[in-house]
């Protein structure tokens, strides 16, 4: 169906204009009506006052009683009707023969109305014609001085005069009719522009189809998209960004009462438009994108765009872990050589006993760790502590296994716990290169308890700052500046409470060392007992 050829709010302004039209024309019409009602009813009343006037002369009653042989009730009936401007003053005898009339030759002529009522003691109010034309009139019985019935008075005033009463009263009540009718118009124009600039000036049809292609847009694609009005309130949340955030958003609700990571709430705060913001929601890592949203030089709010790049953070650790080893692989090779040239002189000058010993020393896994390496088995372990090793003697810090170190199992979830160690050696071994103690040292003590590994990590450096140590662990949350810093320790904590562990920090740091971290991490390890 094509779009009408009339706006809707063009329509919506008729409409409206027409229903205020209806509503003050019918309301006239029956101000009318009511009013000549009431006129009609004041005038009959009037009449009935002038008959009953006239009825209780009983002189006039008595003359009737005589058929009024000399004329009286002729006269003082006509006194009556030039004094009250009535169409007519009439007195019949209770035969209904006129004794009065304005028309002097119809006196003495049977009434033309029905005078049965009067003569039975009844007060009859009408609107009959007679010979006179259309009156608003009164019958009232005539009794004599005896008080018998005798005739009727018959009082009525022109209809004409009640309608021009009535035209007079609705002139005046037409320029508040007209008001009122000018008044609903102006308001049906308010209301019409209100209208078209609530909906953009968009038509229904225009509304319908933007609502039908959102819903297949928000809806269909694989990003989430979390609306919010100016009035920081939520106006869009489609399913992916509900999964993504773990929250439940009707339209409405206000953002303050939502719980969203650190940096999303700061991205709705600030100004301007940002791309690639990653954050933290849960286990989950986001790329976040942030969009002011404006339409004829007005702002309707702002978008964020979610993005799940938690298989891609997965990935981009693992290569991490894979050019750390390369790293160490390549800082080693020079002293691999000397290693050699060692080898080749002792076989050359025939100490082939001290070549063999040699050999049994670097062929250990502690002459890349040093002391404590016989108590890991797990290959994971032992290669990134011999990497991390490396990279540390680079950075003039010496890394260290604790002598509570003890892990003969097998790592399970290499991922998460390369995510949760990682970090935080990382962490450890920054805090102890910038920090004053020399020499700087990390220490990494590993315990195996059933399937769940204990990690602690110790530095030299100058400890956690009082201000942060409630927060360290929250997303942005750093002891440095600079970008892209405060996501290590949130993705430690992050991975560790995914399989129901945590991290924590242990110790802010003293006099002799600087900060302790430890975390749990339940399911990470299969005891040596399992394996086939």
């Amino acid at each position: 169906m094509g779009p009408p050829r009339i706006a809707f709010a063009r329509q919506v302004l008729l409409l409206q204009i027409g229903v205020v039209a209806l509503v003050v024309g019918v309301g006239f019409v029956l101000v009318g009506w009511l009013l000549n009602r009431e006129i009609v009813q004041q005038y009959q009343q009037r009449a009935l006052l002038v008959a009953q006037s006239v009825a209780s002369d009983k002189a006039i009653g008595d003359e009737a009683a005589r058929y009024d042989p000399n004329g009286v009730v002729a006269v003082r009936a006509d006194e009556v009707y030039r004094a009250t401007h009535a169409l007519f003053v009439v007195v019949a005898d209770r035969n209904g023969i006129r004794l009065s009339h304005p028309n002097a030759a119809l006196i003495g002529q049977r009434v033309s109305t029905d005078p049965s009522g009067a003569l039975s003691g009844r007060t009859v109010l009408t609107v009959e014609q007679g010979t006179l034309g259309w009156s608003a009139r009164a019958k009232v019985p005539l009794t004599d001085s005896s008080g018998a019935i005798v005739g009727e008075v018959s009082v009525g005033f022109r209809i004409e005069d009640t309608r021009a009463h009535l035209w007079w009263l609705l002139g005046l009540a037409a320029p508040f009719a007209l008001a009122a009718l000018l008044l609903g118009v102006a308001g049906s124009a308010l209301l019409t522009r209100r209208l078209k600039r609530q909906t953009l000036g968009l038509e229904p049809h225009e509304l319908a189809e933007l609502v039908q292609e959102r819903e297949a847009v928000l809806h269909g694609i694989g990003e989430g998209v979390l609306a919010v009005d100016n009035n920081g309130r939520v106006s869009v949340c489609n399913d992916e960004a509900a999964r993504l955030l773990d929250i439940t958003a009707a339209p409405g609700t206000p953002v303050a009462g939502l719980d969203l990571p650190p940096r999303i709430r700061t991205a709705l705060d600030d100004a301007g438009a940002s791309d690639n913001l990653i954050t933290i929601a849960g286990d989950r890592v986001l790329v976040v994108g942030r969009r002011q949203v404006h339409r004829d030089g007005r702002s309707l709010g702002l978008v964020l765009t979610l993005r799940d790049r938690t298989d891609l953070e997965t990935l981009t650790r693992e290569l991490d872990a894979v050019r750390t080893l390369t790293d160490a692989l390549r800082a080693q090779r020079h002293e691999f050589a000397n290693r050699l040239h060692i080898i080749a002189g002792l076989l050359q000058t025939n100490h082939h006993a001290e070549a063999i010993e040699y050999l049994h020393a670097l062929s250990g896994p502690s002459a890349a760790i040093g002391p404590g390496a016989d108590s890991l088995t797990d290959p994971y372990l032992q290669a990134f502590l011999a990497a991390k090793t490396t990279e540390a003697r680079e950075k003039d810090v010496a890394l260290r296994l604790g002598d509570d170190t003890w892990v003969p199992g097998r790592v399970v979830k290499p991922v998460e716990v390369m995510t949760v160690l990682g970090n935080l050696v990382d962490n450890a071994l920054e805090a102890a290169r910038l920090g004053a103690r020399r020499p700087a040292w990390v220490e990494v003590d590993l315990l195996a308890d059933c399937d769940c590994l204990h990690i602690s990590v110790a530095d030299s450096g100058d400890g956690v700052p009082e201000p942060l140590r409630g927060t360290l662990f929250t997303e942005g949350v750093s002891s440095r500046d600079g970008a892209g810093r405060g996501l290590g320790l949130a993705l430690a904590r992050s991975a560790a409470r995914s399989g129901g562990g945590d991290v924590r920090l242990a110790d802010p740091g003293d006099g002799g060392h600087g900060a302790v971290v430890t975390a749990q991490m339940p399911g990470a390890l299969r005891g040596t007992e399992a394996e086939p």
